[in-house]
């Protein structure tokens, strides 16, 4: 070979290996993130969850990208939604919201891509996984038990409100712990000594005709179940529960927050930002199935003293002595 034709090919390759070296980069990891809410009401726990993914040192925008896929109420939305995510070739799949809708929908649609979920009941029970300390398979996440609390928000309900001898329990019939959910409710009232009726809501013209029932019935209190859609729809119950002046009991802060009664629950921040690690971790390469499903252990009691003393209502000691936040 010619020196001159030698020199010609090694400066050709030393032009090829800057994109030679590019094509081998990783893309950005990207995170798919299911969930059968609305993003307006979602944004703290949104926000939470980025946080989350920050604590393993991914940034959304500069390390790592989101596919947001919000079904705003609509869960049959959900598997369409996961297919294609999956489709989509996500890294991982963060099945948020509501845990069993989203969660099976995801599951259903891929068995390897990694995917966390949160859930509101036993995520062992509803076959997500086999276990909380062994998940196995491609799942795994934060299981924060809300639906089995149903007895204790029944029990300061009626301490705040000892004359209420009917309460209405609503709940959003699409979700697959409803009927669990009326289940714990009425044991619950069994024991106490009260009336429950159920009244069902999917859409916000079903909550505005829940509370004209709640008015017939001359009910004594509410009882909202736990599910996504009253949290989108926080305001619209917070606002009805004002006008039919009914006291309420809400299983998030943010409803309190916003002017509602009592809650009673796990921080929904906590378990979003839990849901953010455990997606960072996994893009680190863990593996969901060495990733024992958590369990948050702070529960917290909220109460709006101002909407308190506009029902009339003197908070009793035995509870102001537990609240672990007062809202004035």
């Amino acid at each position: 070979m010619r020196r001159r034709d030698c020199i010609t090919l090694l400066a050709g390759a030393m032009t090829a290996l800057p994109v030679v070296a590019r094509s081998q980069q990783k893309a950005m990891p990207v995170i798919g993130f299911l969930s059968g809410a609305s993003p307006g009401p979602y944004a703290p726990f949104v926000a939470a969850f980025r946080e989350g993914l920050g604590e393993t040192g991914y940034i959304e925008g500069q390390n790592v990208a989101i596919e947001y896929r919000w079904a705003e109420g609509h869960y049959d939305r959900l598997s369409a939604f996961a297919a294609d995510l999956v489709d989509r070739k996500v890294d991982v799949i963060a099945a948020a919201v509501p845990g069993l809708p989203a969660a099976h929908a995801a599951k259903n649609a891929t068995t390897t891509i990694p995917i966390v979920f949160t859930s509101g009941v036993d995520p062992v029970e509803f076959g997500l996984v086999a276990s909380f300390a062994r998940p196995g398979g491609n799942l795994t996440g934060v299981g924060f038990l809300n639906v089995e609390l149903m007895a204790k928000r029944l029990e300061l309900l009626t301490e705040l409100v000892p004359q209420a001898k009917v309460i209405v329990l609503l709940v959003n019939p699409t979700n697959e712990n409803a009927e669990r959910v009326v289940r714990d409710g009425q044991d619950a009232a069994r024991a106490k000594g009260v009336q429950l009726t159920t009244l069902k809501a999917a859409t916000e013209s079903e909550i505005d005709t829940a509370f004209a029932t709640l008015a017939q019935l001359r009910a004594g209190a509410l009882l909202v179940g736990p599910d996504p859609f009253f949290v989108n729809r926080r305001e619209q119950l917070v606002v009805l529960a004002s006008r039919h002046a009914v006291p309420a009991m809400y299983y998030w802060r943010e409803a309190v927050a916003a002017g509602g009664l009592i809650s009673y629950g796990p921080s929904l921040t906590s378990v979003f930002r839990l849901l953010g690690v455990y997606a960072g971790n996994i893009l680190k390469g863990a593996k969901p199935a060495d990733l024992p499903v958590q369990q948050p252990t702070t529960l917290e009691l909220v109460v709006n003293l101002t909407t308190a003393k506009a029902l009339g209502l003197t908070v009793p000691p035995s509870i102001l002595a537990r609240v672990d936040e007062v809202i004035e």
